[in-house]
């Protein structure tokens, strides 16, 4: 029975070290790539859209990235949208491609990148500290309703905490490569 209520949790903190990854591929690092700029909202025609679904996106060189759009008439749409990002970039239109040149990282933007990634580890930290409330108090009731014998409780007391420290230890492995990469 406890095994089952444990069991229940792994999908969602799995989608919590989605969601990290996610986050830590955002963030730059010496090396740019598209997911920097992909997931920029474009008010195109009318509607938002992602980039990734309005053009091809690369990154022909450590810090440039290439946004060639399908159709020439978003350009003018990537551009805006890429001014009112919060990535503080100068696109440059070349006819019918974009291109982003993205400084060399100073130390002090080094310095509050490793702040966000602190951030979005803790976040997710949090997220992990939840569902192993959650599932403790669900094995708790189901003790408390005789469902579940004492030392099976305890078991699953045990059992829960593993799970949690493997997710504990793949959020910290991704906070530090991240780290590295960032003071690279």
């Amino acid at each position: 029975m406890y095994k089952e209520i444990i069991e229940k949790i792994r999908p969602e903190m799995d989608k919590a070290i989605r969601f990290l990854e996610g986050e830590l591929q955002k963030i730059r690092t010496g090396r740019v790539g598209p997911s920097l700029v992909e997931d920029i909202m474009v008010d195109c025609f009318g509607r938002r859209m992602p980039l990734k679904q309005l053009a091809a996106i690369s990154a022909p060189e450590p810090r440039q990235i290439l946004i060639q759009p399908w159709d020439k008439s978003y350009i003018e749409s990537i551009e805006k949208a890429l001014l009112q990002s919060n990535l503080g970039v100068s696109p440059v239109v070349d006819k019918e491609v974009i291109r982003i040149a993205l400084p060399a990282l100073t130390e002090e933007f080094r310095q509050k990148l490793l702040k966000v990634v602190s951030e979005k580890q803790e976040q997710v930290k949090q997220t992990v500290r939840r569902w192993r409330e959650q599932a403790w108090r669900e094995i708790q009731e189901q003790f408390q309703e005789g469902n579940i014998r004492e030392d099976d409780k305890f078991r699953g007391k045990d059992e829960l905490q593993e799970l949690v420290d493997e997710y504990n230890d793949k959020i910290k492995s991704m906070a530090e490569k991240k780290r590295k990469e960032i003071m690279e």
